[in-house]
């Protein structure tokens, strides 16, 4: 275990410093990698106990009742020659009492750059840092220019994002391979479209595995609200298409893992397409970046849904999403490279309390 874990006395708990920060439209604690034990079990033991799992209010930890809110980002000094930093992202799913660290997170990565700057860990520029993110899950390295006016970290500014409250500093990231950052292809099954169970999909894996199905398929008009997704006969069709789709791209035990993501697809009269997210099962009430760089690059996938549906582009073209809080828009050069502007802040730091019985 780590030297910089240490455990309070008469009350048996581990103290572990981390710092609470909102990065896009997703929220979790933030951890040094020196910070947790070096052990996966013990540390997804402390991630758990740390975050409340085993409750879906998650009333006994830091976490929050939803998807986005029980995240966690693990930074370090950079294990690959090519990176300033590391990055391993970890999905608390607090029913199931398990630590997810097969995807991405390209929301809480907004909130990698500023952390490490701040951390001492990448020394600031003046105006501008650009930082290369080593992505551990994927082994992907993303770029990431955080505003540092004067050398400094600044959260003030004048940018938005649908999904957040407010205005803040833009923080660029750049996805320059973005494909086959899990299976080692952008078509893991070696097509662009197919059919399970009656339904047309397209597995595409760029950033992000994902499961791409018209929402009319499934009988929906992709505008509802997340809401209207939780009838339980909806979820069951959804996750045994998913399920099969992770199987065919790969992934013989996809229902213990949240990926590949399913996305429903609809046409838009104001964007390039409408989109719902699901983590798998819940949908989300914004749209994740990583899940966002995939419908963008299957936009210019000729034979995928998206293409079907979106019609003939090639980059350099902005992919503009619709979700239920609003739109994100991809900007995809040719590659290509896909870049998506996210905002992030610091919340508040300090030591969270994890039970060394579970740990």
């Amino acid at each position: 275990m780590s030297a910089r874990l240490s455990t309070v006395r008469p009350s048996g708990q581990l103290r572990v410093p981390c710092v609470m920060m909102r990065g896009g439209t997703s929220r979790g604690p933030v951890f040094l990698a020196a910070d947790l034990p070096a052990d996966p079990a013990r540390r997804d033991a402390v991630l758990l106990s740390a975050m409340g799992a085993g409750h879906d209010l998650a009333i006994d930890g830091i976490g929050g009742g939803d998807p986005v809110t029980c995240k966690a980002a693990i930074v370090g000094p950079p294990s690959v020659p090519d990176a300033d930093v590391d990055y391993l992202f970890a999905q608390v799913r607090l029913r199931e009492n398990l630590v997810d660290t097969s995807p991405n997170c390209g929301n809480m990565l907004a909130a990698v750059g500023p952390f490490a700057i701040e951390a001492g860990l990448v020394a600031a520029a003046q105006n501008e840092t650009r930082l290369r993110i080593h992505n551990v899950n994927t082994g992907k390295i993303i770029e990431a220019r955080v505003q540092t006016p004067g050398g400094r970290v600044t959260y003030a500014g004048s940018t938005a994002i649908d999904g957040v409250p407010g205005t803040a500093a833009p923080v660029r990231l750049a996805f320059p391979d973005a494909a086959g950052a899990r299976t080692g292809r952008l078509l893991p099954t070696g097509r662009a479209a197919e059919v399970i169970d009656g339904v047309a999909v397209s597995c595409i894996d760029a950033a992000m595995p994902v499961m791409l199905v018209r929402a009319a398929d499934l009988g929906c008009t992709g505008r509802e609200p997340p809401e209207a997704y939780a009838d339980a006969g909806f979820r069951a069709r959804l996750e045994a298409i998913r399920i099969e789709a992770g199987r065919r791209m790969g992934f013989a035990d996809a229902g213990s893992l949240v990926i590949p993501k399913p996305v429903l697809l609809a046409p838009s009269a104001s964007a390039t397409l409408c989109t719902r997210y699901f983590m798998p099962h819940a949908c989300h009430r914004a749209l994740a970046v990583t899940g966002a760089v995939a419908v963008a690059t299957a936009c210019v996938t000729p034979g995928t849904i998206a293409a079907d549906m979106a019609g003939p582009l090639l980059p350099p073209v902005d992919i503009v999403l619709e979700h239920p809080s609003g739109r994100l828009t991809v900007q995809l050069a040719p590659g290509p490279v896909a870049c998506i502007v996210r905002t992030a802040r610091r919340l508040f730091e300090g030591t969270v309390f994890a039970c060394p019985a579970a740990a």
